[in-house]
């Protein structure tokens, strides 16, 4: 074999590795956009169910009529606490059977969860905000959902 012939022989290799990161560069940017917009529904799924759990503990306790005259603010309490620290991301808007409930600090009505015998209805309305661009032309620039426990209170009072 003549020189020429080992020379171009030797370059080879060398192209063929250009050629491969040339088609990483290429397709990694998708690979990974693929795999954000993924990982963001899971995360959008795990607040949904977090958000959930949440608000069936605190109907939970608002049924059996403990806490008293404090009742509302413990299960606004419980709700926060069960939320493992997503409740004031989501920025919620509590529902109590229909009756709009502030999330700013203020206390909320007396007596809102009504009589023994009763049904009670707690909504929470969310939002989490969308990273992924993949993601907001379906979703927006948030993600939007409710959540919501309806349950019958005990006969306490």
């Amino acid at each position: 074999m003549s020189r020429a012939a080992l020379a171009l022989a030797a370059r080879r290799p060398q192209r063929r590795r250009g050629g491969t990161l040339v088609e990483f560069a290429l397709v990694a940017p998708v690979v990974l956009l693929l795999f954000f917009a993924i990982l963001e529904l899971a995360i959008l799924f795990w607040v949904s169910l977090t958000m959930q759990h949440a608000v069936r503990e605190g109907a939970r306790l608002a049924v059996t009529g403990a806490g008293g005259a404090m009742r509302e603010a413990l299960v606004m309490g419980r709700i926060a606490e069960q939320s493992m620290g997503l409740y004031g991301l989501v920025h919620p808007v509590l529902h109590v059977n229909g009756i709009t409930v502030p999330s700013d600090g203020a206390s909320p009505p007396a007596g809102l969860f009504g009589a023994g015998g009763s049904m009670l209805l707690l909504r929470l309305d969310c939002r989490w905000p969308v990273a992924t661009p993949l993601l907001r032309p379906m979703l927006g620039e948030a993600f939007q959902f409710s959540v919501a426990a309806s349950m019958r209170k005990e006969a306490f009072e």
